[in-house]
């Protein structure tokens, strides 16, 4: 396993790269305002859409999918930090949010 920062919602940086790794059905009901998905387990063949040189903050539900993002990032050389508590802290701390459902975004 590779050395990886865990950062709480509120230390995100307000310009940051978020990547969500939850499943198409979790992004859909709400997601970080900006964040872009890839699905964990799609994550090694679609690394070549992340920009080696930008930090990265991996967000999932709870934070344990995103660790294992974080850290395989890490590992390929990118600079990535696991968003402590995920979803369920970014909603619960009233951080900007979006659904692709056209409904209140919740989180799944």
């Amino acid at each position: 396993m590779s050395d990886f920062e865990t950062v709480s919602v509120n230390d995100v940086p307000k310009d940051a790269f978020i990547l969500d790794v939850r499943e198409d059905f979790e992004w859909e009901a709400g997601h970080a305002t900006g964040a872009t998905h890839i699905v964990l387990g799609t994550l090694p063949e679609r690394v070549g859409e992340l920009d080696p040189d930008m930090d990265t903050y991996v967000i999932c539900r709870t934070g344990g999918r995103s660790a294992q993002a974080a850290s395989w990032l890490t590992g390929m050389g990118y600079t990535a930090f696991n968003i402590a508590g995920g979803s369920d802290s970014w909603i619960e701390a009233g951080l900007p949010m979006e659904s692709e459902n056209g409904q209140e975004p919740t989180v799944r």
